[in-house]
């Protein structure tokens, strides 16, 4: 195979940068036409298509964006041999592109991460939103992997794997003052006001039914989307909060929160979402062969 022409490369990374062949163009002082040849060239030599057009807009295709990852990496590089003018070898860093529902426990998010906090040579790019928009985001390849507690559904037209990863079990949580009352589950769900998850949520659902099961009728004093916002509620003693311990794992360790009772046959599955790639993301993989919350994640 004939070396990699860096100068095809230079043209292929400054238009992924811009995303518009024009604006390139007249930066660079060379006709659009033969940025266009620069670019066909290098993708004929990958033998992959780097970019799809949208409109007016060119979008990275998956292989493009693995060759945008390693030319950053490659003329970062030059940068930096430039200004140093050593010999000293570099690392190239890994970029993983992480995406996590706005209301999931970021407890829970920081233990999928920890292995890779600490290391050298991964930089971590992390976003958060809905559902809809991190799946387009990964269906994009702007993110590798979505975390989320529902798996999305599946169709020919969208190849997801949903990898469940952890399973928390569901618990009444209240203030301290709660601590030492006695009172079973069934008494506090009857007694006490509850800070409840948004009926789209996961635990909501089976709240519900759980509550439906036991013919018990429940007073709600706030519904919730945010589950750190259902902490600070449980602190200030609105409601027993239904949420994972995990949640609430700093309030439980300090005293200021107490779990009360865990919800029979209640739990929050939380998965971690990719796409069926042909390049899939090292690191992605590792990290959900290799995740597994410690016990004391778990306990809260």
């Amino acid at each position: 195979m004939a070396a990699l022409n860096y100068n095809h490369l230079r043209y292929f990374w400054a238009v992924a940068h811009e995303g518009n062949l024009t604006r390139t163009a007249e930066k660079l002082h060379v006709s659009q036409s033969a940025l266009s040849i620069q670019i066909r060239k290098l993708e004929g030599q990958l033998g992959h298509p780097l970019f799809e057009r949208t409109g007016k807009q060119l979008v990275l295709t998956e292989a493009g964006r693995i060759a945008l990852e390693h030319a950053d990496a490659i003329f970062s590089a030059g940068g930096e041999l430039l200004s140093m003018l050593g010999n000293r070898p570099g690392t190239r860093r890994q970029i993983l592109r992480v995406g996590a529902l706005a209301t999931l426990s970021r407890n829970f998010q920081m233990a999928f991460l920890r292995p890779l906090l600490k290391r050298d040579d991964v930089e971590l790019v992390l976003r958060s939103g809905t559902t809809t928009e991190l799946l387009h985001a990964l269906e994009s390849h702007r993110l590798d992997v979505v975390l989320i507690n529902m798996p999305p559904l599946r169709d020919a037209g969208t190849p997801w794997i949903s990898h469940p990863i952890a399973e928390q079990p569901v618990s009444l949580i209240g203030a301290a003052a709660h601590a030492g009352s006695g009172r079973g589950l069934e008494e506090l769900l009857t007694s006490e006001p509850l800070v409840l998850p948004t009926l789209e949520s996961s635990i909501r659902i089976g709240f519900d039914a759980v509550i439906d099961r036991l013919g018990l009728r429940v007073r709600i004093a706030a519904e919730v989307e945010d589950m750190a916002m259902m902490r600070l509620l449980a602190r200030e003693g609105i409601g027993l909060a239904v949420v994972p311990p995990i949640v609430v794992r700093d309030e439980l360790a300090a005293g200021t929160l107490v779990e009360l009772a865990q919800l029979p046959e209640l739990s929050e599955t939380f998965f971690a979402v990719t796409l069926s790639r042909r390049f899939p993301n090292p690191l992605a993989r590792e990290l959900i062969a290799s995740f597994s919350p410690t016990p004391h994640d778990d306990a809260g």
